[in-house]
C-alpha cells in the first residue's frame, strides 16, 4: 500500500500528490470558470449547470472537467452552440496550479498554496477582463491567508498580519497621493485590498518583490503589445491586480522551493 505521508521520499507517493492536485484543480476550475463567466453578467451561480446558448440543463456526463469539452468537441450536445473556450482554459490553469503546488510541497503547505493560486487565478481573470476585483473574493483570499497562518503554514501569523496591514496601507497611500497630485484616479479601490490579502499570504518582507515582479511582468506585456503593432498611450489602463496575482503566485512557488530566501 502506498503511503501519502507528505514527509516521505517515495517518488510514487510524490506522483500521487501531484495527480491529486491536478484532479482537484480541474474540478475547482470548473466552478471558477462558471463564476468568471456568470458573475460579471449578473447571472446566478445556483441551481443546475445550463448551456449558455440554449439554457438546457447539462447532464453529469457533460460536466467532467476538460474531458467532456474534448468529447463534445467544444459544442453543446443539445443545440450545437460553441462552449466558451474560457471553460477548458480555466480548468486547465487550475489543474496546473494544483499539480505544481503539490509537486513543490506535498501536504498541507501545498494544499494551501493551491488555494492561494486558485483564488489569484480568478481575481486575475476578472481584473484582466473587467478591471474588477470583487471585495467578496478578495476578502475570501484574505481570510484563507489568515486561516493558513493559524494552521501553522509558513510564514508565521505575525508576519502575515503585518503584511496585510502594510500591503493595504502602501497602495492606498500611493493611490491617495496620486489622486491629489494628478487630479484623477490612478489606482482602483480593489488594488490595495488585493495587495493586503497577498500580504496575509506571503508576509510583509515579500511585498516589495511582489510589486517589482508585477512591474516587470507589466513592462514585458507592454513590450509584447508594442511588438504586435499596438499603440500604447500613457493614459491606457493596466490591470495591476492581474500583474500582482501573477507575481505573487510565482513568488510563492520560488520561496516555497527555497530558491529565494525571505527573512521572516
Amino acid at each position: 500500500m502506498v503511503s501519502l505521508d507528505p514527509h516521505g521520499a517515495d517518488p510514487v507517493f510524490h506522483a500521487l500528490w501531484v495527480l491529486l492536485g491536478g484532479l482537484a484543480g480541474a474540478i475547482v476550475g470548473s466552478f471558477l470558470a462558471t463564476l468568471v463567466l456568470r458573475w460579471p453578467a449578473g447571472t446566478g451561480l445556483g441551481g443546475r449547470s445550463r448551456c449558455d446558448g440554449c439554457g438546457r440543463a447539462i447532464g453529469a456526463a457533460a460536466l467532467v472537467p476538460l474531458l467532456s469539452y474534448l468529447v463534445l468537441r467544444g459544442r453543446c450536445r443539445a443545440c450545437g452552440d460553441s462552449i466558451d473556450r474560457r471553460h477548458p482554459a480555466i480548468e486547465l490553469g487550475a489543474a496546473a496550479i494544483g499539480a505544481v503546488a503539490l509537486a513543490i510541497a506535498p501536504g498541507p503547505a501545498g494544499a494551501a498554496g493551491a488555494v492561494f493560486g486558485w483564488l489569484l487565478l480568478t481575481l486575475a481573470i476578472l481584473d484582466l477582463e473587467h478591471f474588477w476585483l470583487p471585495d467578496r473574493l478578495t476578502g475570501t483570499l484574505a481570510a484563507a491567508g489568515l486561516c493558513a497562518g493559524l494552521a501553522g503554514v509558513a510564514p508565521p501569523l505575525a508576519t502575515r498580519i503585518i503584511g496585510g496591514l502594510v500591503g493595504f496601507a502602501a497602495l492606498a497611500g500611493i493611490g491617495f497621493l496620486y489622486a491629489r497630485l494628478r487630479g484623477r484616479v490612478g489606482l482602483g479601490q480593489g488594488d490595495p485590498k488585493l495587495l493586503g490579502a497577498i500580504g496575509l499570504w506571503l508576509g510583509w518582507p515579500a511585498l516589495p518583490l511582489v510589486l517589482l515582479g508585477a512591474s516587470l511582468i507589466g513592462l514585458g506585456a507592454v513590450a509584447a503589445l508594442r511588438l504586435t503593432g499596438r499603440r500604447i498611450r500613457a493614459t491606457d489602463r493596466l490591470p495591476l491586480g492581474t500583474l500582482m496575482a501573477a507575481a505573487s503566485w510565482l513568488l510563492w512557488c520560488a520561496t516555497t522551493r527555497g530558491n529565494v530566501i525571505i527573512p521572516a
